[in-house]
This record gives C-alpha cells, sequence and structure tokens, in this order.
C-alpha cells in the first residue's frame, strides 16, 4: 500500500505492506520533526546556514541534542553544507529505520524526491528531470536489499530548494538518505554547464558510503561510480 502523508512543509509518500507499518512512519516522523523544531527554536542559525554547522553541547546545557541533528550535520559537513540540506533524507531514514524496527521488510519514503528504502523485491524508483527528454522516462532498478539504500535527487532547475547548480536532476544512491541527499545538492551545486558534468562528480567521489551517482542536464545523462540498472519506461 502507498500512503501520502503531509506535517507542516512535509510531505511525503510512504509505501508498506502492511497498514501499521505506515502508522509507525508517520509517528516516526511527527516526532523528528518535533526534535528538530525544538532545537530549531533555541538556534535559528541552524536553519538557514550555507556552511558546516558545528554545535558545542554546552550551547544546548543539559539537554540533549536531538539525533535528527547530529545526523544532518554529520552527513552535510562532509560537503561543507548547511545542515538543511540533508533533512529531507534524514526525515525518510528515521522513518524507514522505525518501520524496520517495527518488523517491516518492505518500506520505503519518498520526501519530495529523496527516497530511503529497505525491500524485500525488486523495485524501480524513477527520476523527474523537469524539462529534460529523461524526464520521467528512465528508472533505476533496485535489487531486494535489507540494509537501508538512500536515493536522492537534487535540482537547479525543478522545486524552490536552494541550488548554485543547473543540473535538471543529480542523484546519488549511498547506503543512507541523509548522505544521499547532502551528496544531491553538493553534485547539483557542481553542475553549471554541460562542460562541467565530467569534472561534477569530484565533490562526492570521495565520501565512503556514496555508490554511485547520475547527472540529468538537458539532453545529457552521466553516470559515475556503481549505480543500479537504469531502466527506460516506454512512452
Amino acid at each position: 500500500m502507498r500512503e501520502s502523508f503531509r506535517l507542516k512543509e512535509t510531505f511525503v509518500w510512504i509505501t508498506a505492506d502492511e497498514k501499521r507499518y505506515v502508522e509507525v512512519a508517520k509517528n516516526a516522523l511527527t516526532q523528528r520533526r518535533k526534535d528538530l523544531e525544538r532545537f530549531v527554536r533555541w538556534h535559528p542559525y541552524f536553519l538557514v546556514t550555507l556552511e558546516s554547522y558545528q554545535v558545542e553541547e554546552t550551547e544546548v546545557g543539559t539537554a540533549t541534542i536531538p539525533a535528527i541533528v547530529r545526523r544532518m550535520i554529520e552527513s552535510s559537513e562532509k560537503f561543507g553544507l548547511g545542515p538543511m540540506s540533508a533533512v529531507a533524507g534524514t526525515l525518510a531514514d528515521f522513518a524507514v529505520e522505525a518501520m524496520r524496527d517495527a518488523g517491516a521488510t518492505y518500506a520505503m519514503v519518498d520526501n519530495g524526491g529523496d527516497v530511503a528504502l529497505i525491500s524485500d523485491r525488486e523495485i524501480l524508483v524513477g527520476i523527474y528531470a523537469g524539462e529534460s527528454p529523461f524526464s520521467n522516462k528512465i528508472a533505476l532498478k533496485i535489487k531486494p536489499s535489507a540494509s537501508m539504500v538512500g536515493i536522492c535527487t537534487s535540482s537547479g532547475t525543478v522545486g524552490h530548494s536552494i541550488s548554485f547548480g543547473h543540473a535538471d536532476a543529480a542523484t546519488v544512491i549511498s547506503n543512507s538518505a541523509s548522505l544521499s541527499d547532502a551528496a544531491a545538492t553538493a553534485l547539483c551545486n557542481s553542475v553549471t554547464n554541460a562542460h562541467s558534468i565530467s569534472t561534477a562528480f569530484h565533490s562526492i567521489n570521495q565520501v565512503e558510503g556514496i555508490e554511485g551517482a547520475l547527472v540529468i542536464y538537458k539532453d545529457k545523462l552521466a553516470t559515475w561510480g556503481r549505480i543500479p540498472e537504469i531502466a527506460r519506461f516506454n512512452s
């Protein structure tokens, strides 16, 4: 089953075999977002900085820094980005982890194109790339995996997220949607024109956990690393 869930700015699609796992994901998203909002109330700079964010334990006194904040910082600092570059993927990660811990073997959360999943079957994850001729024409064929898979896409031509690049889609596959989210932002930022595509992958290729990536820029598609088989949709 597949169900949508909206919580303020967060809008996700949750996929699972049973309704109870969908409810587990909703509860996890609600709690993790609440943790993030509480932290940001006292640390507003966390919300707006475009550079790596360092938080000292003394800043929060006796309160514990929320797990979602720590993970966003850990993922984004690998690329010198602000922590909000990883927010969508991190939320998706926590939701799928909660579903898995509750017993799900097939769980997927799509948070605006940032996907976290575990799966006991082969699935297709489509890629939207705006006005590119590749948009909605290709998908990644994901093999069954009990381990977390993160597939996140950033775009300089689609959506409202801040991007300094011009890729129609920069997609990164790793063992964490949080990591893939930040990496996709870094990759997209590095694509300024067709000539920059070949060197853009340098922005992510030294980070542990990243398996592969692809870039779509207008009528061009480039890949790097180990990516799943690309399947084509019929027109």
